[in-house]
């Protein structure tokens, strides 16, 4: 098929909305779909394919067209424009304006929505997607986005729940953690890393007072932007078990989890995502994916969301909350190599139905 997808990301750049789309292009292109991406023209410069490989870690390339716009109802018009001309199969969109457009020109379109529709305008926008007629498909990443959705606004007849996924062939040879902090230049000591984004919610204050709670023990949190690295770098700057690495790219993603004994993701009940909304109970974190894919033991906080993918088997649960619990779950998840090697190994048995490719199947079957 010729599918044009239709996005609001900024690109490139190292936002998780961003990431999804162009792994979410990749998947429909490795299944042999001629797809193009567009985008609007926020940056300064327009990276090439293989800048784009580079920065994204992907393995297949697809064509991407950055779309000079001064609004977003500007780039909507100018994406429609697009459409009409290049008369695709289907159009694949995360903005509930293109989607809608795009049935009002009778083209079959599938939205992809990751949280509930936000701002003055977005119910809007997403009732007068359920009302209009056409060959159309919702795609939910939870089940609990989907019963948001059901209870506020209605469902269209055709829906899909997709999780994120992950990209396996990235993390087939990972070396060991001994090796990997020997790669990435930090010391050979018991290590708990958490990859991600420095937003409100994260849990970046529960990292830190686990650190100060486990002195012997290395505390690395991978990525964030630069003002929010050095920001978090003061406050933490007397524990000398903390590092903040700072901005990776996506490529280099899978060596740093790799450098990990255990692998964290403190979410606390509120989280805030990059449009500004609380996602904590909507939300498909992608790095709970890509922890699972690294083989390495996982402690997570204990939000329904989370709990559609892992379970007791393959992660310990604690409540956000509760610094204690987390310490003693650390505490004894290093003292016991047969149940972080139990728990990575059934992790990693369950990672292996996430693949985007296997993602993008599930959500293109019988369209």
């Amino acid at each position: 098929m010729k599918i044009l997808a239709i996005a609001m990301s900024r690109i490139p750049a190292p936002n998780a909305n961003g990431i999804q789309v162009m792994k979410v292009c990749q998947a429909l292109t490795q299944l042999g779909h001629d797809v193009t991406l567009l985008v609007p023209d926020m940056q300064p410069q327009r990276p090439g394919r293989e800048e784009l490989a580079a920065y994204y870690g992907l393995s297949d390339t697809f064509d991407v067209r950055w779309l000079t716009t001064t609004s977003r109802r500007s780039y909507t018009w100018r994406a429609l424009r697009e459409a009409r001309k290049e008369n695709p199969d289907l159009i694949y969109s995360w903005s509930p304006q293109s989607t809608v457009f795009a049935l009002l020109h009778r083209l079959p379109t599938i939205f992809e929505l990751h949280e509930p529709p936000l701002g003055r305008f977005g119910p809007w926008w997403y009732r007068v997607f359920l009302r209009l007629s056409g060959k159309k498909r919702l795609v939910s990443i939870t089940n609990a986005l989907r019963d948001v959705l059901s209870r506020k606004y209605g469902l269209p007849s055709d829906v899909v729940i997709a999780p994120n996924g992950i990209d396996l062939e990235r993390y087939g040879s990972l070396p060991s953690p001994q090796l990997a902090r020997r790669q990435i230049g930090i010391a050979d000591a018991p290590t708990v890393i958490c990859t991600g984004h420095l937003y409100a919610g994260r849990g970046v204050e529960t990292f830190l007072a686990l650190a100060e709670k486990s002195p012997k023990t290395q505390f690395v949190w991978v990525g964030g932007r630069q003002a929010e690295v050095d920001a978090w770098r003061e406050k933490a700057k007397e524990q000398e078990n903390v590092k903040f690495t700072g901005f990776i790219h996506n490529a280099e993603l899978p060596l740093y989890q790799s450098a990990a004994d255990i692998l964290i993701a403190p979410y606390e009940r509120v989280i805030s995502g990059s449009s500004g909304g609380d996602s904590a109970s909507v939300a498909s974190p992608m790095k709970i994916f890509d922890y699972m894919a690294a083989k390495r033991a996982i402690i997570t906080s204990d939000l329904p969301v989370i709990r559609e993918v892992l379970n007791e088997k393959s992660a310990i649960f604690c409540p956000p909350e509760d610094v204690d619990v987390w310490h003693t779950a650390i505490t004894r998840l290093l003292a016991d190599d047969s149940l972080r090697e139990k728990l990575a190994e059934n992790a990693y048995a369950c990672v292996t139905a996430y693949t985007w490719v296997a993602r993008a199947e599930k959500i293109l079957k019988g369209f």
